[in-house]
């Protein structure tokens, strides 16, 4: 049976009433998340830091995509043939089709990178250097122009393809957010033979008390072309040091014999030193594995000691410099890298006052120390290293040994694995002739 009574009129649209206290407890305004670009707090309430770091621009990207290189293809600009590959020792291009050689743009030039040091302000991030998505594939796939065909390339292992119908060579050119394309490259100089004699001639020299199996197993052949992935960051910062300085005055001893103790007398002084600076071009791994230096499982720190590189003369970025090289992706991002940065500043900060602090004798110990980051700059490019390593079986996963040549100024180092018992005995032999060269010459004194 229907009912033909008239509904109840519906409520006027508006919201309800506010209450006439204020409401509290679950599901009470209090509770409910600011609406999106709202911000319910007075940042002026806030301590310091937190203010600073709510109140900082976002970070600015500087595009450095290579547009006409999207397609994957670099043609050469003389017969448009894309089999363009690095030649070495030089920073020039080459078309194995028609010989053309033409060189890159540096990217410093194109892209501004010398300039406004002390004019930097908040965080500049390039494109190639802005954060990694951990959902984006590191698979890409190109439709090659000539015949049709797909070419997929995996960027956890190369970043250059060749079509297998048409030969085509494709390159990944663009900036995905997965960490494998960088803003710039440093070619590599040095050449596979010149890398290979330099590390032959570095294990040679240490060669009678390396590891056995080393030895047996060194091939140098083996050496590989790698680019490194980097970040290189310029920075623009204030830095301020406090300690207590001391200045000898009187040196002296007391005591005889197997009791005599050296004293020293000093004044002590309160020292401040305050000093603004720049840097340009600091070189910062962006790899995890890389700046791992845990020296129990290996010896990364290999590589740094073949810094620096000349990260002046690096080229816009282009697939072609790694034909028939390899590659390492960059996985860590700016922030993640921020605190290492800030370090090294302060390191360099305490260098820098270094020369105003050395009429204090007996050194100063610095107490107190701020830095005030105002502005940095960050570029992610790719460096290259001729890499040989070796893996010496041991407790706890044993120990991975590098050998690093520099791909530009040949610089080279390297951990070699040692008998140990050759080194006992040859501290004991050597021991055993400093001592008797000792007895003879108290004889011979006598």
């Amino acid at each position: 049976m229907s009912d033909s009574r008239t509904p109840p009129p519906l409520p006027s649209s508006g919201p309800p009433p506010l209450p006439a206290q204020p409401v509290t407890g679950p599901g009470s305004p209090q509770e409910v998340p600011p609406l999106p670009g709202s911000f319910p707090v007075d940042p002026a309430t806030l301590p310091q830091p937190i203010r600073d770091e709510i109140e900082a621009p976002d970070p600015v990207a500087l595009d450095t995509r290579a547009a006409e290189l999207k397609d994957g293809l670099n043609r050469c600009p003389k017969c448009g043939s894309t089999d363009v590959r690095l030649k070495l020792g030089t920073d020039v291009l080459v078309c194995q089709f028609c010989r053309n050689e033409w060189h890159g743009t540096r990217a410093e030039e194109a892209f501004g990178l010398g300039d406004g040091l002390d004019q930097l302000r908040g965080t500049v991030v390039a494109s190639g250097a802005r954060d990694i998505e951990a959902d984006t594939a590191s698979l890409m796939s190109f439709k090659c122009t000539g015949c049709g065909a797909e070419v997929t390339i995996n960027t956890e292992s190369t970043m250059t393809a060749r079509c297998h119908w048409c030969r085509h060579v494709f390159g990944v050119n663009e900036q995905v957010a997965n960490g494998a394309v960088p803003d710039a490259v440093l070619p590599f100089r040095i050449t596979k033979d010149d890398a290979v004699a330099r590390i032959r001639q570095f294990v040679d020299k240490r060669r009678l008390f390396a590891l056995k199996a080393f030895k047996d197993q060194f091939t140098p052949e083996n050496v590989v072309g790698v680019y490194l992935p980097y970040m290189i960051v310029d920075s623009n910062v204030s830095a301020s040091v406090a300690g207590r300085g001391e200045i000898k005055t009187r040196e002296y001893t007391r005591g005889t014999g197997d009791k005599k103790q050296t004293y020293y007398d000093a004044d002590v002084y309160q020292v401040e030193r305050h000093v603004d600076f720049t840097v340009d071009d600091l070189t910062l791994e962006s790899s995890a594995e890389r700046g791992n230096l845990d020296a129990r499982a290996n010896t990364n720190n290999i590589i740094n000691t073949i810094l620096p590189f000349d990260t002046k003369n690096a080229l816009k970025w282009n697939a072609s410099f790694l034909t028939g090289f390899t590659s390492e992706k960059r996985n860590l991002d700016v922030e993640k890298l921020r605190p290492r940065l800030e370090d090294q500043l302060l390191s360099i900060a305490r260098a820098e006052v270094e020369d105003s602090v050395r009429r204090y004798t007996r050194g100063v110990r610095w107490e107190k120390e701020r830095l005030d980051v105002h502005g940095t700059r960050w570029v992610s490019m790719y460096l290259p290293v001729w890499l040989y390593s070796y893996h010496q079986p041991g407790k706890n996963g044993g120990m991975l040994h590098y050998i690093a040549v520099n791909g530009r100024t040949g610089e080279t180092m390297g951990s070699v694995p040692v008998q140990q018992w050759k080194m006992l005995l040859a501290a004991l032999t050597t021991g055993t002739i400093i001592e008797a060269l000792v007895l003879l010459f108290l004889v011979a004194s006598s």
